[in-house]
């Protein structure tokens, strides 16, 4: 680290005490300018600091440190320094999902809306021909059908049912408890091909649930952060539960 000051190793806030990183990035200590270099990215990006955002959270941990005489106000980690605070989009089925990283490593990866929202039928008005959240799920049994379903993928049913039906809960005996056993069970289960598989829940999954309504980019939203907030990747599946209900949102904004 550049111009070190002296340390307490007790009173460091480390990058490994408030982000899922690893090795040398992990054990050091959040140095302000590498809170500014992402917040910097940020802004360049996103057009903001998000509240309670990495770069945010890094500013608070990084002040705290200055202030226990850890780290000089001009301070950036070595690993930081080497590789940089980055901030990236990609689009996925029309919606922004944000990666930050921090030298080299993910830090954070979530949804957000995207800039310019096309005025699409509320969801009560939306053509009989509109695409509905227990067709996108049957699409998946198709798509990515063979897949063993795990946790993330109960949480993407579970939040598309609940969404589909209206009722604020997953329905007892339904497609996200139905999931939720199956990712049980896998969890348990060793071979592959003994494993629970998507297809196993959601072929006919519009005659399996309580309701079902069209999908809407609100829908599709809250299925992909349910998704992406159960993978250690926190990327979505291809094919999968978020993907294809993001897809049916977009088709039916289009309409």
């Amino acid at each position: 680290m550049s111009q070190e000051q002296p340390r307490r190793p007790g009173d460091t806030v480390k990058y490994g005490d408030v982000f899922d990183v690893s090795g040398q990035l992990a054990s050091q200590p959040i140095a302000p300018q590498d809170a500014a270099a992402l917040q910097a990215a940020e802004n360049i990006v996103l057009g903001q600091t998000p509240h309670g955002g990495p770069a945010s959270v890094m500013q608070s941990a990084a002040g705290l440190n200055e202030q226990r005489g850890v780290v000089g106000h001009q301070d950036m980690t070595d690993v930081v320094m080497d590789k940089g605070a980055t901030v990236a989009e990609a689009d996925v089925g029309g919606y922004r999902i944000i990666t930050e990283a921090v030298g080299g490593q993910v830090v954070a990866r979530y949804g957000m809306p995207t800039t310019e929202v096309k005025t699409g039928h509320p969801a009560s008005t939306l053509e009989a021909d509109a695409i509905t959240i227990g067709e996108a799920l049957e699409a998946t049994a198709i798509s990515a059908g063979d897949k063993p379903v795990d946790q993330s993928d109960a949480a993407a049913i579970q939040a598309a049912e609940v969404r589909a039906t209206g009722l604020g809960h997953v329905v007892p005996g339904g497609l996200g408890a139905q999931a939720q056993s199956a990712a049980a069970y896998n969890a348990q289960t060793t071979r592959d091909e003994d494993k629970a598989k998507l297809g196993d829940i959601l072929t006919d999954a519009t005659l399996k649930m309580a309701g079902d309504k069209a999908a809407t980019r609100e829908d599709a939203e809250g299925v992909i952060y349910a998704e992406i907030r159960n993978k250690q990747d926190m990327a979505t599946q291809p094919g999968g539960v978020a993907a294809s209900v993001a897809a049916a949102a977009r088709l039916n904004q289009e309409k």
